[in-house]
């Protein structure tokens, strides 16, 4: 699943190409998303010069003259610029025509994306918590956040009302770098575990948006590339493998439906 890195990799990818100009045509070929695409949407963009782009959480936003379009990747989806004149593959759900030849092609074989209007801002974005990579995120909020609360850690800086896009791969990363279990309960973390641990996230994320992402089955950038920071990844998807620091095997449980590896010996 696309990860804040990737989205924002995404992002960074397709801005220089599309904005500024101006949407000629929006072709919907499937609209049943995880929400179903605005009704209408091809009528009320066609037309209007996209302003700029932006990304809040997961969520892209394509910001135009009257009103913006959310999109979100969900499972499998990803936006690649292609040339306008070739084959649409199977999955390829939404693709946008641009006023300079450029041609954005929504890909999503799950269909568990979205793509939608809104004219006055959109509500799935009201409750999200600050951004990981801005002041507002860090150590205080975080260990004022988990008074009393006896959620295991990972699940904790995991809920978007905590802080936005700090997903399964990142925390892994992020609590093993800090020496942290992923399973020791939120409401027992010290606020200097919990600075150092704002810290890792921070870093973690911004290594991966650096390197283009992590490479997953699904995901490439905005110009069909894959992404690299998989080859420095320390515990996530390594069950069983030595630690990279005490050699002895790591651990695999699960928390709130999701694989954690960690280890045992170095995570506390």
């Amino acid at each position: 699943m696309p990860e804040l890195p990737e989205v924002e990799t995404t992002l960074r990818g397709i801005e220089p190409h599309i904005a500024g100009t101006v949407i000629e045509q929006l072709r919907v070929y499937n609209g049943s998303l995880r929400w179903p695409v605005t009704e209408g949407i091809s009528e009320i963009v066609k037309g209007q010069r996209l302003l700029s782009l932006t990304r809040r959480a997961k969520y892209l936003l394509l910001h135009l003259e009257q009103g913006s379009m959310m999109v979100h990747l969900g499972m499998s989806g990803s936006l690649r610029l292609v040339d306008p004149g070739s084959e649409r593959r199977k999955h390829d759900h939404i693709e946008m025509h641009m006023s300079n030849g450029k041609c954005l092609r929504y890909h999503d074989p799950r269909r568990f994306g979205a793509w939608l209007w809104s004219q006055d801002g959109h509500p799935q974005l009201d409750h999200l918590g600050p951004e990981p990579l801005t002041e507002a995120f860090n150590g205080k909020r975080l260990f004022d956040l988990s008074r009393q609360r006896k959620i295991a850690v990972k699940p904790f800086i995991m809920d978007n009302k905590t802080v936005v896009g700090v997903g399964n791969i990142y925390a892994s990363e992020a609590l093993f770098r800090s020496g942290i279990r992923p399973d020791r309960s939120a409401g027992r973390i010290s606020q200097q575990r919990y600075k150092e641990l704002a810290g890792h996230i921070k870093d973690v994320l911004q290594a991966a948006i650096e390197q283009g992402g992590t490479t997953l089955r699904d995901f490439v950038n905005g110009n069909g590339e894959p992404g690299y920071f998989q080859q420095t990844l320390m515990v996530y998807g390594r069950g069983t493998e030595p630690c990279i620091n005490c050699q002895k095997p790591l651990r695999e449980i699960r928390l709130g439906q999701r694989s954690s590896v960690f280890c045992a010996h170095c995570q506390r």
